[in-house]
């Protein structure tokens, strides 16, 4: 009885699995799943493979065009024309009713345009690079705002789950007191008041463990969300706390950081690309005042007969074909030419200021990131080293509020501050993190 229990459950653990696969991931593994699962860089990705054929469509407007044509018509009822009767000998004043044609005729064709000149063609295939680079921008964006956020909520999962931690364990110290203070309470060697302190601050911190519990599992969620991984699916997390800390959290290139060129900035590269783009816009505008000259050629075949015997071989058929220039000048638009023209290139004399501003406020940014970085490494190593005071001091009060030397009102706030140092010891890790994340991104480390 007891091999078929442990085979049933066994069976219902191995078909959980696989109903619901689990799935453990370290953070650079959830970095390489995110970037190539996340929704956001999917959809750039497929902005870029739009990109390269739009490059397409533009270069084939200037080659060779090839049409067919066919036309099949079978009057059901053949107009019917007057003219004079007296064409025919008839009285003057009357008419006589025509059918002209046949009631089936069959055209058949092959037309070729080919572009010689046109400036807006060359324009547009020296665009082809700036339109394709500004989709691949798009993406290099895109994938650095995702990892970013993939390293900020990974590590928030990690952060609350710490929190958890110091939660359940100030609990747990809580119900102990609780208990040894109940015990002197009822043998008259202490006050209710005590009992109530206690009670209160185990209350809250009760309070606070259910709310970071589902803090971790919306902020798991989010990070599923992020990684374009099934939310109902189970996710592990290999790294701990302190292998994220531990893990080049304090190794930054100062040289490089304070040198780097801020041209690799994918902010500054938009802005490049922008200039590039308006100057094209511009120049595009200059191209239409010049001529567009293209040429083409016909051929056609038509069959005309009252039945159908079109695929007889006594069936005449009658060819034409036409070989022609087309050539158009611009000559007067009223001004409006103009007025695009200089709109244009107060459009492209914007963006280069644009890309100025753009330059000297990454360069601003990058020095305050590194200010605000090398800060929050000094506040992390602060206040880790006041969670351990904090941790003294509680250790050691405890046994003073035992002896009798403190009330438990004095050692309620004693432990408050141990909270709120555990507190601010988790927020200077996610302060660090964050600040590093937001340098890196500024010089596209």
């Amino acid at each position: 009885m007891r091999i078929l229990v442990v085979f049933f459950i066994s069976s219902f653990i191995l078909f959980s699995q696989k109903k619901n696969p689990i799935e453990t991931l370290s953070l650079d593994e959830a970095l390489t799943i995110g970037t190539k699962n996340n929704r956001n860089i999917i959809t750039a990705n497929l902005e870029v493979q739009k990109a390269y054929k739009e490059k397409w469509n533009t270069i084939a407007t200037g080659l060779p065009q090839i049409k067919a044509s066919f036309d099949y018509q079978n009057f059901i009822e053949q107009p019917i024309s007057l003219i004079p009767a007296e064409f025919f000998g008839g009285i003057k004043g009357d008419f006589a009713e025509v059918s002209f044609g046949t009631k089936q005729n069959i055209n058949a064709g092959v037309k070729l345009d080919q572009l010689i000149f046109d400036g807006s063609y060359l324009v547009g295939l020296q665009a082809i690079k700036v339109f394709l680079q500004e989709s691949k921008n798009f993406r290099e964006k895109t994938i650095i705002e995702i990892k970013k956020n993939i390293v900020s909520t990974y590590s928030s999962v990690l952060l609350t789950r710490e929190n958890i931690k110091f939660l359940k364990k100030n609990k747990l110290s809580l119900e102990s007191n609780l208990s040894e203070v109940r015990e002197l309470f009822r043998n008259g060697f202490d006050e209710e008041e005590s009992v109530e302190q206690i009670r209160l601050t185990l209350s809250e911190v009760n309070s606070q463990l259910r709310y970071s519990e589902n803090i971790e599992r919306i902020t798991l969620g989010m990070l599923k969300l992020l990684l374009g991984y099934p939310t109902k699916n189970l996710l592990l997390l290999s790294n701990s706390l302190e292998e994220i800390i531990n893990d080049g959290l304090f190794q930054v290139n100062n040289e490089k950081t304070k040198t780097s060129d801020i041209s690799k900035n994918i902010d500054v590269r938009i802005a490049e690309n922008n200039v590039d783009s308006k100057k094209l816009l511009y120049r595009l505008e200059q191209s239409k005042y010049l001529p567009s000259i293209s040429t083409f050629i016909n051929g056609f075949y038509t069959g005309n007969n009252d039945e159908f015997t079109f695929s007889d071989k006594s069936q005449k058929w009658f060819g034409s074909s036409v070989f022609g220039l087309s050539i158009k000048l611009p000559i007067f638009s009223s001004f409006a030419r103009s007025a695009k023209t200089q709109k244009a290139k107060l459009s492209f004399e914007q963006a280069k200021t644009n890309l100025e501003e753009t330059k000297e406020k990454i360069e601003l940014e990058l020095k305050s990131a590194y200010n605000d970085y090398s800060l929050s490494l000094e506040n992390y190593f602060t206040f880790k080293e006041n969670l351990s005071l904090a941790e003294n001091i509680e250790n050691k009060n405890q046994l003073k509020y035992f002896e009798g030397i403190i009330t438990g009102f004095e050692l309620r706030q004693i432990q408050l501050q141990l909270y709120n140092s555990q507190n601010n010891y988790l927020k200077s890790i996610q302060n660090m993190i964050v600040k590093k994340i937001n340098l890196e991104s500024l010089i596209n480390n």
